[in-house]
């Protein structure tokens, strides 16, 4: 790589007056910039040492690699005469230059918190839509299934219990997310959420402290009130962390945060999160029954649109509300679920048309992925890569979704568990409705398919001219669903040369995990390559492989290697983790020296680094994914360092 053209290169698409800070880490270029719309995105997105871009926290990244952002970021402050930064000042820097959202930052917290906890809820929602299979009646016959086979019975009983556990206790989950999210202990999280469900409270009454009266009521499958409860935890374990002396900081300020945590959430904050929760849920439910099919209609019209803003992610927190209501016999249902599902598949079916539409080989291959993907639930490639970019064909699915979702609600179609919202959605349906579900979304898909089809058959120049437009403007920095798509698209790239096949080892000792549950768009939507994660329980690193040290980076939580057989690898220790500056970490390794696979490269001191507030994930990425056919993990679940972990596989 030309570094020095790159930065040029950079420096000439956003502009040299437009950056007010600089900084970088391991892989991308950080920077704070005066005004994002005069970007001269195309630029970024043709040139070849720029492998992505998005914005995240009033930052504008532009991903380079590892070995390479360095050099970029040294000739890009030559250029520019800025001041180096670090990227925890850059951050500070970023802070004060944006603009606060609060709706939007209230939106990503919620994210943030039910991202981890979904696979859960999925799983619990599954569950539920078999035991809904076993005891509807109406679904096979009259009887339900177990009451043509009572030999089930005690089958169906122990699905019904494991199917309600992630709801009932819901908040137990709340309060692990939350407290990472608020950078509070995950346990004391947890004990928190027990608390807030213990069997104790479902008895009622009250409590008499001081001359006052306390209502006692349980927090089972509330979301809202944990939220609140875990927040306040996360103050007072902070400040005590804080004030108490080391000796005692250990045993007391556990105990402090979570008894007086405890006596505000009952006495307080959890009646009023309560009557606030269910006023929000009221408010929807309400909505709903009043307008009924009209509603659903017009909330089908406008789903996708939503989408485009992020305003979708606070829908888990109402949805988790309507099911549990559901399950206790005093609610609707989940009618959300059933509309989001209707405009999914609506623009699934819309880029289904683009595929048979266009005649260019590219976007052929974009809209084939990103139109399965959208009919199984994930929208984002098919409306970033596809529909918006050609935008007739987003309109066109916005009149399916809202003919469905009319018909739904005319059905009155309702979930009863949460699952994937596009065609197997229909397992989370109630077992009378799924065959007004199916139709439903047969409904979506022909009338968004045929007419997005009959309009670019009419208005044939609307689409290729406009798809090999889109051809050079393959990603859009405003959102990381185009990451997603660009690196699909980086991935369909031709190799120079084979690579070899070969195994990789764990780098340090955990629990491993799909690069996708990273919380870093970078690292999530695979954009340096892909690869594998690990949560830490142990803070020795080691070589995947044998191999040479291409980078060792002065702050230590990241390693570049290349190994023997041609895999470029990073190891990268936690997020933002660079802003420690090497503190809590050591290296034992220098770039150029020759490594063998268990070789120890360093270490971290975990349990600091996390009273730090970061995330200790450990990523390993193969940066050179696309010399490779397949890159492949090996293991799930609870791993030693030096255990295989990666199959990279050579093209023939």
């Amino acid at each position: 790589m030309d570094h020095k053209q790159v930065a040029t290169d950079v420096i000439k698409a956003i502009g040299a007056d437009n950056i007010v800070a600089a900084a970088h880490c391991a892989t991308r270029l950080r920077l704070v910039l005066k005004d994002d719309e005069a970007i001269d995105q195309k630029a970024l997105d043709n040139n070849d040492g720029v492998k992505g871009t998005f914005k995240t926290n009033g930052q504008y990244q532009v991903i380079i690699g590892p070995g390479d952002v360095n050099n970029v970021y040294d000739e890009l402050i030559k250029q520019t005469g800025l001041k180096e930064v670090s990227t925890e000042d850059l951050k500070q820097i970023a802070a004060k230059n944006q603009k606060f959202n609060p709706v939007m930052a209230f939106i990503k917290l919620l994210s943030d918190i039910f991202v981890p906890i979904i696979p859960a809820l999925v799983a619990g929602g599954l569950l539920m839509a078999l035991d809904n299979v076993l005891v509807s009646q109406g679904l096979f016959g009259p009887k339900s299934v177990v009451q043509m086979f009572p030999a089930i019975k005690g089958l169906e009983g122990m699905v019904n219990v494991m199917s309600a556990a992630p709801y009932v206790f819901l908040p137990i989950l709340v309060g692990v997310s939350g407290a990472k999210r608020f950078g509070a202990n995950q346990f004391l999280g947890a004990v928190v959420g027990m608390m807030m469900t213990a069997p104790a409270l479902a008895e009622g009454g009250a409590w008499h402290l001081f001359g006052f009266t306390v209502n006692i009521q349980s927090y089972t499958g509330q979301v809202i009130p944990a939220l609140a409860a875990v927040w306040i935890l996360s103050i007072f374990e902070k400040w005590f962390h804080k004030k108490l002396p080391s000796a005692v900081d250990f045993t007391f300020t556990p105990l402090l945060s979570v008894i007086l945590t405890g006596f505000i959430t009952f006495i307080v904050v959890g009646p009023v999160m309560k009557e606030l929760s269910d006023l929000i849920t009221n408010g929807i439910v309400w909505l709903y029954s009043t307008l009924g099919f009209v509603g659903t209609g017009i909330f089908g019209a406008i789903y996708s649109p939503i989408v485009l803003t992020g305003l979708h992610q606070s829908f888990p927190a109402i949805e988790t509300q309507l099911v549990t209501a559901y399950k206790s016999g005093t609610g609707y249902g989940d009618f959300i679920f059933v509309v989001a599902s209707m405009a999914n598949v609506a623009q699934g079916a819309a880029t289904t048309a683009v595929y048979f539409l266009t005649k260019n080989e590219k976007m052929k291959g974009l809209s084939s992925s990103a139109a399965v993907s959208a009919l199984l639930g994930i929208t984002e490639p098919a409306l970033f890569g596809v529909n918006l970019k050609l935008k007739f064909p987003f309109f066109c699915a916005l009149i399916g979704s809202a003919t469905a979702a009319t018909l739904a609600g005319l059905f009155h179609v309702i979930a009863v568990s949460m699952g994937s919202a596009g065609f197997i959605g229909f397992l989370s349906i109630g077992a009378k409705s799924i065959p007004f579900y199916l139709l439903c979304e047969l409904v979506s898909f022909v009338v968004a398919f045929t007419i997005t089809f009959l309009y670019g058959k009419t208005h044939n120049h609307l689409v290729n001219p406009v798809v090999e437009a889109a051809d050079a403007d393959a990603v859009d920095a405003t959102t990381q669903a185009n990451e997603a798509v660009a690196t699909v698209a980086s991935a369909n790239q031709p190799s120079g040369e084979a690579a070899k096949t070969e195994t990789l080892g764990a780098p340090v000792s955990g629990t491993a995990e799909d690069l996708s549950q990273v919380n870093d768009e970078v690292f999530s939507q695979k954009m340096m390559g892909d690869g594998a994660a690990i949560v830490p329980s142990d803070g020795t690193i080691v070589a995947p492989a044998d191999g040479e040290i291409t980078v060792a980076y002065a702050t230590k939580h990241a390693y570049g290697l290349t190994s023997t057989d041609g895999a470029e690898i990073l190891i990268h220790i936690g997020l933002d983790t660079v802003n420690l500056k090497g503190d809590h970490f050591t290296s034992n390794v220098a770039q150029g020296q020759k490594v063998k696979k268990g070789d120890v490269l360093g270490t971290v001191d975990l349990d600091a680094v996390k009273a730090a507030g970061y995330d200790t994930t450990t990523m390993i990425v193969i940066t050179n994914t696309a010399n490779y056919s397949a890159v492949k993990q090996l293991a799930d679940g609870t791993v030693q360092a030096g255990d295989d972990l990666i199959a990279v596989v050579g093209k023939n």
